[in-house]
């Protein structure tokens, strides 16, 4: 693990000039370095800010709801997920109980710090992860979980187009591109933005969110 301290830049400036922020750097049980955020605010209470499909602890809404604490004076860590922004690894469609586990990576480190996790918070994808966490460690108090796709069998097709369940299995992967600006498959070789593997579809579609939820302890908010 290794940090790096700094001032807060003209435009983060708080009432509060003991505020900091460091750059953590933790490793997952898969040996990836996973980079993240530490808004320390003096106060050992510290909530954990997951970020969604294809995003990452510098993009809206993460810094936005880390502010948001710092003016209550409660510290947070914004984080990279492996395979997403700074941290290492190789991205992939679905794994959310893969992230759930960097979840655990970096709650157990935060921990051997003497920090107390008062809450997980997960946007999207995230929201998906924090839930899926909570099920399988019921050690956190306070989950949130903000636009999280329930069933995660639904919005495929709006992302990987029609037959893809068809397309995947002759070629074994579906190469997707940016939808804002061309179609969903790009038909140029090299020209894509990410690609979804057999393997990753199958984690998402075999992910359920119903039975996690099912499974949280009821002491949990």
């Amino acid at each position: 693990m290794s940090e790096t301290r700094w001032n807060r830049s003209s435009n983060e400036r708080s009432d509060n000039s003991e505020i900091q922020h460091r750059r953590v750097v933790i490793e997952n049980s898969h040996g990836e370095k996973l980079v993240g955020v530490l808004h320390d605010t003096g106060s050992t209470e510290t909530v954990v800010i997951c970020h969604g499909f294809r995003s990452s602890k510098d993009r809206i809404p993460m810094p936005a709801i880390a502010n948001v604490f710092e003016k209550a004076m409660i510290s947070s860590f914004r984080f990279d997920f492996a395979g997403n922004g700074e941290s290492q690894g190789s991205f992939e469609y679905g794994n959310y109980r893969r992230e759930a586990e960097d979840l655990r990576s970096v709650l157990q480190h935060l921990r051997g710090e003497n920090r107390d996790i008062s809450a997980i918070i997960g946007h999207s994808k995230g929201g998906s992860v924090v839930l899926l966490y909570a099920a399988k460690y019921k050690d956190v108090h306070t989950v949130v979980n903000i636009s999280g796709r329930f069933f995660l069998e639904r919005g495929i097709e709006m992302r990987l187009g029609k037959d893809y369940l068809k397309r995947i299995k002759e070629n074994g992967f579906i190469d997707v591109s940016n939808r804002k600006t061309t179609p969903f498959l790009f038909l140029v070789a090299g020209k894509f933005e990410y690609r979804v593997t057999e393997e990753s579809l199958m984690d998402r579609l075999t992910t359920n969110t119903h039975e996690a939820c099912l499974s949280i302890h009821e002491n949990c908010r």
